[in-house]
């Protein structure tokens, strides 16, 4: 359920940019980034980096589209959310708080967030959606400069960059998991050895 409602401004925003306006679809986004955040504080959770620092870029990115430049093409308007999320995800890394990282303290127990590996696992989770995020603004500078190629191919590569981020976050941390239970599980008998 979590990652739904942290895909679901995503989602919404690139269906609305099919169907309506740049403007309209993202203050639909920024409108449920906020709802999410929303959401997140009655239940007593934290605010989280992303569904705000989302919130910022859709608004803001509306914002730019109202008041200075109404004609920006869609892929431009694309260019710049994901730029924005690209500069908010490796921020957050920079910052040495990986976004994912708030997430997963509030769905994991203690003993596993205590785990020396845990922190490393969020860096690395971090950094598959910072590359997502990379190739996305990758694709859509692709459909803008490289001519005769075809328009959905900067929708196929954001599709596969996103699922892609998404399997690994899924992935990741069970593979971490069994890697770590194996070590440990070495460890121990390598100490009944001695």
């Amino acid at each position: 359920m979590t990652i739904f409602l942290i895909l679901a401004p995503y989602g919404v925003y690139a269906a609305l940019m099919m169907v309506a306006s740049a403007t309209l679809s993202l203050a639909v986004a920024a409108a449920l980034c906020l709802a999410v955040v929303g959401l997140d504080v009655v239940r007593g959770r934290s605010v989280k980096i992303l569904g705000l620092g989302s919130a910022i870029i859709f608004a803001g990115v509306a914002a730019y589209l109202q008041l200075f430049d109404p004609t920006l093409s869609a892929s431009g308007v694309r260019i710049a959310v994901d730029c924005g999320i690209f500069a908010l995800s490796l921020g957050s890394m920079l910052l040495r708080t990986p976004f994912t990282l708030q997430y997963a303290l509030e769905d994991v127990p203690p003993e596993t967030a205590a785990i020396p590996g845990f922190l490393r696992a969020n860096y690395v989770i971090t950094g598959a959606w910072t590359l997502a995020a990379l190739l996305m603004v990758v694709g859509n500078l692709m459909t803008l400069y490289v001519p005769g190629l075809p328009y959905w191919t900067g929708l196929a590569i954001a599709f596969a960059a996103r699922n892609s981020a998404l399997y690994f976050t899924r992935w990741y941390p069970e593979y971490r998991k069994t890697k770590d239970i194996a070590a440990q599980t070495a460890a121990a008998m390598s100490g009944q050895d001695s």
